[in-house]
């Protein structure tokens, strides 16, 4: 295995379409790595590049010791596994398996005898790993679940069996590093569930370099020992989930991981008689002294709140370290059991109308006969995220965030 590592990185198809603009990304070896995104956010382009399906508008790509920014996508030593799983229909589930071996390692009759007169060492090595192929694809298909099928044609296989395929294919080859471009997203949610987990585990056992693109926030969350989040090309914060879940860089970042999203809110952080308060709209939310910030209040900027659902709370008399944050208008509830997602209008200015801002919390107590209805809010102030309006950048210097 190896590292992948791109330094400056552009892929522009015009003057005026960049895919992806100066990239600097690091992939430890043996590391999970996860490209995050929406769809036209550079991600999968990015994908394409390291495995050589895109030239490289600018900027160098190294796997491992190698620079491969020129190098054929069949030299890179990787494997890539795809959305629609690319098996060929003509080929039972162990020659799907062993195609890249079988032209790696064998070829024609010619072709073995020119490769043995020009250096008789290699050919022998290379005979000798041809031998081994049965081997290798019985015990990576043991390992998959999928020995069983192995004499099947893709056609006799469901979605999830042609996912496994798709993936023994890859792992057999034994490359430095695994490329997937979203796998899973043609499964339905339960096998996506099951294997996200045989995903993980894999990677635990194979030790392996692996980068994985998804649009779906909970695949990122839960896959990758490092997220990146992308946007319009540009690479907008890699870490750890948690950091990155719980300490967004930006307001984008923020806005995007998380079901439901962040609610932002734009408003003013001002101060009057000694208090301050953040106004938006028709709401005014009272700051407690671990809140206090670094940067001077103004009536003038423009600043974004943050809070997840999950640190909104629908009651009257919040518990220590919570805000009072005022009233809003239930206008919906979604149960999903557990918990229930409730989406609430806050009161805003006069000539609001359908602008008036609105947010959505979870909620762990039951929600029902909450629609229509005034609710109490409050905001736990450790969930409190902060944002300059204009750049959009976190202001970290807000007490503990």
């Amino acid at each position: 295995m190896a590292r992948v590592v791109l330094n400056q990185v552009s892929k522009r198809f015009s003057d005026t379409v960049a895919a992806v603009s100066e990239l600097n990304l690091e992939v430890a070896d043996r590391e999970f790595l996860v490209l995050v995104g929406p769809s036209g956010c550079g991600k999968t382009t990015t994908l394409r590049m390291i495995a050589g399906l895109e030239e490289v508008s600018s900027g160098e790509i190294t796997i491992g010791d190698r620079d491969v920014t020129h190098v054929s996508p069949k030299d890179r030593d990787i494997a890539m596994v795809f959305q629609n799983y690319a098996l060929y229909p003509h080929m039972t589930v162990r020659r799907n398996m062993s195609f890249g071996l079988r032209l790696r390692y064998g070829g024609n009759f010619i072709f073995r005898m020119w490769r043995r007169w020009n250096d008789a060492e290699s050919a022998a090595r290379r005979e000798e790993q041809f031998r081994q192929i049965p081997q290798r694809v019985d015990q990576v298909a043991g390992t998959l679940g999928i020995g069983k099928l192995l004499d099947r044609y893709p056609r006799e296989l469901s979605g999830g069996e042609r996912q496994r395929v798709a993936l023994g294919r890859a792992i057999v080859r034994e490359p430095a590093a695994f490329l997937f471009d979203e796998p899973l997203s043609n499964l339905d949610a339960k096998l996506r569930v099951e294997m996200r987990r045989e995903l993980k585990e894999l990677h635990r056992r194979l030790g392996a370099t692996m980068i994985y693109v998804t649009h779906d926030q909970v695949e990122a969350m839960t896959l990758g020992d490092r997220i990146a989040v992308m946007d319009q090309g540009v690479l907008q914060q890699v870490g750890p989930p948690s950091e990155v879940y719980h300490k967004p860089a930006n307001r984008f970042v923020a806005g995007f991981l998380g079901t439901p999203g962040m609610n932002l809110l734009e408003g003013k952080l001002v101060e009057e008689n000694g208090r301050l308060q953040f106004r938006s709209g028709g709401i005014a939310l009272e700051m407690s002294a671990n809140q206090r910030p670094e940067w001077e209040p103004s009536s003038s900027r423009t600043i974004v709140l943050g809070v997840r659902p999950e640190a909104i709370l629908l009651t009257e008399e919040p518990s220590p370290g919570c805000l009072p944050a005022g009233r809003g208008q239930v206008e919906l509830v979604e149960s999903l059991g557990d918990v229930a997602y409730v989406h609430i209008r806050l009161p805003g200015l006069p000539d609001a109308g359908d602008q008036a801002p609105r947010i959505t919390a979870k909620a762990t107590i039951s929600a029902d006969g909450l629609t229509d209805r005034l609710t109490p809010l409050a905001f736990r102030e450790e969930g409190l995220h902060w944002f300059d309006g204009q750049t959009g950048l976190r202001l970290a210097s807000v007490g503990r965030n």
